[in-house]
């Protein structure tokens, strides 16, 4: 469970930004939590991003899977520089949004969240849509937003201005990959590290009653996807048994994949730039407040590189920031 104390703003002001008090004194921050992996930055946590008790849309007191995205810029008439997408993930679910001018806060909701709910009239009716990960496109200047609903299955939808959306298609679903798999959720999409006009999708798989991270390609974010049947990483030793949330990092000669365990620890794989190999590394970074820690995603600003991930039970969740 989230303990930071509640902030000082407004209605919808997050944590971050409480005025004339540096960043750790208005938020009590926790110590560094240190990497286990040599070459890895140490984060320090900063506080939770949102006061879930101001938020107009909060359907189920959790919020998951935030991506982080620059508007400025990119997006037409942006809300603030910075965009985060983020969701509840039990029923209802929905995509959010929230917006800053600084990747420390304060960040607000949108009036009109959630952005994509699990109604979308003439596509799609199911219990829950969640797990949002953006892709801005400059090539047809537009945010790609992939998320899931239901668990079987990953979609996409496209904005001009990162806040109504255009609806595109099923992405993934388990049977255009096979393998026993029961769920293909929680999509991240990046740029390949090597080759041009390719894109990489690292998204959890679950056979059975074990959770995998698993690799998909495609020259078109919105359609054209393919799939390796096996998996590209799985839950080895310390690992509780269960992955998902991985991350592309880009950093440390590249190569490199961040993922959440079973154990409630963040971990770091090494699968190289052509995505052959399963090198596990260890803890990437334990969470020293929520007791677990998932999911995240990175942004750079000012030369800090900050890390935004959900924090907490399964559940109770909230979204956390730590600063590198």
């Amino acid at each position: 469970m989230e303990s930071d104390r509640k902030p000082t703003l407004g209605r919808r002001g997050l944590l971050l930004g409480a005025a004339g008090a540096g960043v750790a004194a208005a938020l009590g921050a926790a110590s560094p939590a240190r990497a286990a992996i040599p070459g890895f930055p140490e984060f320090t946590r900063l506080g939770a991003a949102l006061d879930k008790s101001s938020l107009d849309y909060n359907p189920t007191d959790e919020l998951i899977f935030p991506s982080i995205r620059l508007a400025a810029g990119r997006v037409r008439n942006p809300l603030g520089k910075w965009y985060m997408y983020y969701a509840p993930h039990d029923d209802p679910g929905g995509i959010c949004l929230a917006y800053a001018d600084s990747l420390e806060g304060p960040w607000h909701e949108f009036a009109h969240n959630p952005v994509i709910s699990n109604d979308w009239r003439g596509h799609f009716s199911v219990p829950h849509v969640s797990s949002p990960h953006a892709v801005w496109n400059p090539r047809d200047r537009r945010m790609y937003l992939f998320f899931h609903g239901n668990n079987r299955t990953t979609r996409v939808a496209t904005s001009v201005d990162g806040r109504h959306f255009v609806y595109g298609g099923i992405v993934l679903h388990t049977d255009m990959v096979g393998a026993g798999l029961h769920e293909a959720s929680y999509a991240r999409v990046v740029p390949h590290p090597v080759k041009d006009d390719l894109y990489i999708m690292l998204y959890m798989g679950r056979q059975g009653q074990t959770r995998k991270i698993f690799i998909g390609w495609s020259h078109d974010l919105g359609s054209g996807w393919k799939f390796k049947r096996e998996p590209l990483i799985s839950p080895r030793e310390g690992e509780g048994g269960q992955l998902s949330g991985a991350h592309y990092w880009s950093r440390n000669g590249g190569g490199h994949v961040v993922y959440h365990s079973g154990a409630g620890t963040m971990h770091a794989a090494y699968v190289g730039t052509g995505f052959d190999r399963e090198d596990h590394l260890g803890v990437f970074y334990t969470e020293p407040v929520a007791t677990r820690a998932a999911a995240p995603s990175f942004a750079e600003e000012d030369g800090h590189l900050y890390m935004y991930y959900e924090a907490g039970a399964r559940g109770n969740t909230n979204i956390a920031i730590a600063r590198a």
